[in-house]
């Protein structure tokens, strides 16, 4: 699927007037056990595995592909870079530095570039997390989820509540700043003690949290074994309990689920919803890239052994294709619409290489719905808006009519 530089550097429609800024995601898929309610491209390491030969094996994948996608990338700096899985704190501190002195010897980092590691209090050691900052990692996003001993059961985590406080405290220790992850509206759970699980968190004056509201998504064992959760209503509740309790302790909530202090926002994360550039290296990884013309999008192949197959022998890519112009306006919005701040129409079009008529229409309806409101050159989600996100995004889906015409 590989294809020649040349061949995505050649005229075409779109005009860029500039690339955006250029992340890099690095995915490590293996976990200690599948989580019911995860639909994300892990996978359980099987007992007796030699996890050492493993990561050396994943570890020289990982930058094999890296090596063979650099032609796409040359000589763009990169200002974050994410390793998520999976449960990546899996892999030993040896094993991550040498993952991340392999991609600064390739890569023009930028001199303030964030590098995260997703971690589970399950794989928590207190060493463990200060050698992880020794390699370079420089932020550490912790899925604690909740700190309830019958919810994290619920939600079949293999840590328990004890463990989440102890690798909530090492990474306030070893970090200057972390991410902290919590779900709601999770089978059984009342207000209050959604209540506890904030103020637990809280407690620790995370400089970042990521509230997320459980999603049964296909494909997972809570799809086909639904649980109770709350409902409707009772969910609504708890989001303006989060949203209020979150203000009061000085966070700001500048994205959907993203709350934070100042200076500590996800710099990875806004990058993706401001609809900028990603390299995806790793099993089952998705990028986008952009180029003077046109956008492409990739995915790696999704099996870790097959992967390591192929990216060893130069051929990580499954699949890659240019987005299309029609796809254009609700590719960048899915993402736009979900930030507090918003967007200009000049970022839209210097993001999408689009004039500004391709979205003014549905500008102006979702004005007049009450869920955007322009403010000078900014248009920005009115809280309404935040409630009704999904209506919003679909405003800026390709019409039918339209595809047909230009097919």
């Amino acid at each position: 699927m590989q294809h020649d530089i040349q061949h995505y550097m050649r005229p075409g429609t779109l005009h860029l007037p500039a690339l955006p800024p250029l992340s890099v995601y690095v995915h490590l898929p293996w976990c200690l056990k599948k989580c019911p309610y995860c639909d994300f491209n892990s996978h359980e390491r099987r007992a007796g595995a030699d996890a050492a030969a493993q990561e050396q094996r994943y570890v020289a994948a990982l930058l094999a592909d890296l090596e063979a996608s650099l032609p796409l990338i040359w000589g763009r700096p990169v200002h974050s870079i994410f390793i998520g899985g999976g449960t990546p704190s899996l892999f030993s501190p040896e094993a991550i530095d040498q993952l991340i002195a392999g991609l600064r010897a390739r890569l023009p980092l930028t001199p303030v570039c964030e590098i995260t590691l997703e971690a589970n209090p399950g794989t928590f050691e207190r060493e463990r997390f200060a050698a992880y900052r020794a390699a370079g990692v420089t932020r550490l996003s912790i899925g604690v989820q909740s700190f309830n001993d019958a919810h994290l059961k619920a939600l079949g985590r293999v840590h328990d509540a004890a463990q989440a406080r102890a690798a909530v405290e090492e990474a306030a220790r070893a970090f200057g700043t972390f991410n902290l992850d919590l779900m709601y509206a999770l089978p059984g759970q009342t207000l209050d003690e959604l209540k506890a699980d904030l103020d637990t968190a809280l407690s620790y004056a995370p400089p970042h949290l990521s509230l997320y509201h459980l999603t049964i998504e296909p494909n997972t064992v809570f799809a086909k074994f639904p649980p109770k959760v709350p409902d409707d209503d009772s969910a609504w509740d708890m989001l303006d309990h989060l949203i209020a309790r979150t203000a009061e302790a000085g966070m700001e909530r500048y994205e959907v689920s993203a709350y934070a202090r100042a200076g500590h926002r996800s710099v990875h994360n806004q990058n993706y919803w401001e609809f900028g550039d990603y390299l995806g290296i790793g099993a089952g990884a998705h990028g986008k890239i952009s180029f003077a013309h046109r956008i492409l999008r990739q995915v790696r192949y999704r099996q870790p052994e097959l992967y390591m197959d192929k990216a060893l022998a130069g051929d990580a890519v499954a699949e890659a294709h240019e987005v299309a112009r029609r796809d254009l306006p609700f590719e960048y919005m899915v993402n736009a619409l979900r930030l507090r701040d918003g967007f200009t129409v000049q970022d839209f079009c210097d993001k999408t290489g689009l004039p500004a008529s391709s979205v003014r229409r549905q500008l102006s309806e979702a004005e007049q719905k009450g869920w955007l409101a322009q403010d000078g050159a900014w248009w920005r989600p009115t809280p309404r808006g935040f409630d009704f996100l999904s209506d919003v995004q679909q405003l800026f889906l390709p019409e039918p009519a339209a595809a047909s015409r230009t097919a």
